[in-house]
């Protein structure tokens, strides 16, 4: 295995920016061949989920690129097959669907926490890969990340986030939980992957406590799974000429500006 490239914050950023033009080709590519993509990403509280969501998905067409973070279920929901309303939210044909925590939420804090109990648990854990494999038989591409993030390294960015008033909402009681039981999710994560790391299915590990480094890394495995194309190079279409007629519009007094409170060099 070749050691990997060390980049200076520069290049980090021009090779981010390559990468999230080779998203924009693969999602072209993936609307022309009416193709399915679902990307799961999961671990830790603090590992960079939302922020190597935000910066996949920086170019990309919200249209035909849809993340899902699901809120806690309803009390109808509880009441549904498990799978349902994450199956309600997987993409049609030349659609990406980004999954910033997912079904598996039932391995981990539900789990953990005791929100399901110990047959709910263990029927999700036998049937889980038969639902992933009858995806992929459907011609779903399903992709699985877990990022994951050191002892030492979360607890920094749990203080980080505690002083930031704009982080602190990321902060619910189960989050704070999460952290007093922190060797039970270690343990569920461990049984999760036992049961579910399979080779039709496989868990991709990614090291998350350099957030940059974790991007790049993510962003490239996961083009490297997607056999994209990129598309011929097409002329940019001309812009039509611009209507020209007499019209008489209103006095700019008439609307309501907003205060001009900055004015920016």
């Amino acid at each position: 295995m070749l050691a990997p490239k060390q980049l200076s914050p520069k290049q980090y950023e021009k090779e981010l920016l390559r990468l999230q033009t080779e998203l924009v080709y693969m999602q072209e590519w993936i609307v022309a061949n009416q193709k399915r993509l679902v990307v799961l990403f999961e671990g830790r509280d603090t590992a960079g989920k939302g922020g190597v969501i935000k910066r996949i998905t920086s170019f990309l067409n919200p249209r035909t690129c849809r993340v899902v973070a699901l809120p806690t279920p309803s009390d109808r929901e509880r009441t549904q097959w498990y799978f349902q309303r994450y199956a309600s939210q997987l993409p049609a044909a030349g659609e990406i669907a980004l999954f910033d925590r997912s079904w598996y939420n039932r391995a981990g804090v539900e789990h953990v926490m005791g929100y399901c109990n110990e047959a709910e648990y263990e029927e999700f854990l036998r049937f889980c890969p038969l639902f992933e494999r009858a995806l992929q038989d459907d011609g779903v591409t399903l992709v699985k990340y877990w990022l994951s993030v050191s002892d030492e390294e979360q607890e920094r960015r749990f203080k980080k986030r505690l002083s930031d008033p704009r982080k602190r909402w990321k902060f619910s009681t189960t989050d704070l939980q999460a952290r007093a039981r922190w060797v039970d999710y270690a343990e569920a994560k461990d049984r999760m992957f036992e049961r579910t790391d399979t080779d039709e299915s496989p868990w991709h590990v990614v090291e998350a406590d350099d957030k940059r480094t974790a991007r790049l890394n993510l962003m490239s495995h996961l083009l490297s799974l997607v056999p994209y194309e990129r598309p011929a190079k097409a002329k940019p279409p001309e812009l039509p000429a611009r209507q020209r007629r007499k019209y008489d519009r209103p006095p700019r007094g008439t609307e309501r500006f907003v205060p001009a409170r900055y004015s920016v060099e």
